[in-house]
């Protein structure tokens, strides 16, 4: 058996430096509790942009580019570093962590933001970074559209975990490119909550016959910093903005801990890898209950590259 943990602790908002401090002090916290593997949520670095659900369309553009002009200069830029306290954080305490983050590409536009999730091994080396390949709706705004080099289940000290982030699990191409690279853990950080999502967690597990770990940010309007542009008119400081819904289902479904709802806190659970390939017997999707001969699935897996400039002579 192995103890995952799960957090819907709010980050620091828009405060890139205080999120990560915050972050390694999760770790730690799980570490000493017993667990092998910590899930933060979605864009957990330096926060979910929620405020993009309540500005007006077009009508408040001013107070839009403020906002995101904070947020860019509070992303994660990996060739700056900004995540070795993080890589530090899991060798330290021998976890794997899984982590969801605003991500800035800097190495091409050097402002183009993208949803992230990254995952460090339990000796703190970079095993992947996958980017949120549809940001949904008024996303958009903010993040641009990930390809699928990180569309991948990579082999950690606990076991095979891959990644989707919030509505990407309603994409069932990308659900089974992860179910045919033997997955034991399917990982979804999100900012969905509630009834419909923990329906769908449960399709998942049973669909993939692999354990599913799921997780929103449980955060009220105190959460936001006084110094957050137009806050007075965009919160209020009782109304909770997420209930959070950490949870654990079982392969071939059914929930084993959780859902979490108005706790800002941490869901421990103890799961058994191999229940996921004995759960498969039954149904197995990406192997004896597949059809190659009728159905196949091609992913490009390369990154994407930036656009090349021909000078015209």
């Amino acid at each position: 058996m192995i103890k995952v943990a799960i957090s819907q602790k709010p980050p620091a908002i828009l405060d890139l430096k205080g999120s990560v401090a915050l972050a390694v002090k999760l770790i730690q916290e799980a570490a000493n509790n017993g667990a092998k593997l910590i899930v933060f949520p979605e864009a957990y670095l330096p926060g979910y942009p929620t405020w993009i659900w309540r500005l007006r369309p077009g009508g408040d553009i001013g107070l839009a580019n403020e906002i995101h002009t904070r947020l860019r200069e509070n992303s994660v830029d990996v060739n700056k570093g900004n995540l070795d306290p993080i890589a530090q954080a899991a060798a330290d305490n021998r976890i794997v962590v899984v982590i969801g983050a605003h991500e800035l590409e800097s190495e091409f536009s050097g402002s183009t933001l993208f949803n992230s999730v990254f995952v460090f091994d339990a000796d703190g080396s970079l095993l992947n970074r996958h980017r949120k390949l549809m940001p949904t709706n008024p996303e958009r705004m903010v993040w641009g559209c990930g390809d699928a080099s990180g569309l991948k289940v990579v082999e950690t000290a606990i076991g095979r975990i891959g990644c989707l982030i919030c509505w990407e699990s309603y994409m069932p191409l990308a659900r089974f490119a992860l179910y045919s690279q033997n997955i034991d853990i399917y990982i979804a950080p999100t900012w969905d909550n509630g009834d419909t999502w923990i329906a769908s967690m449960n399709h998942i597990a049973r669909e993939g016959g692999c354990w599913v770990l799921s997780t929103a940010t449980a955060m009220t309007g105190a959460d936001i910093p006084a110094d957050f542009p137009g806050r007075s008119t965009l919160f209020e400081n009782d109304e909770w903005i997420n209930t959070g819904g950490a949870v654990v289902v079982k392969p071939f479904g059914g929930i084993l801990d959780g859902p979490l709802h108005r706790e800002k806190a941490i869901l421990y659970s103890d799961i058994d890898i191999d229940a996921a390939r004995n759960a498969r017997k039954s149904l197995d999707v990406a192997g004896h209950y597949n059809r190659p001969d009728i159905f196949q699935l091609h992913v490009n897996r390369n990154a994407c590259p930036p656009v090349e400039f021909i000078e015209c002579k």
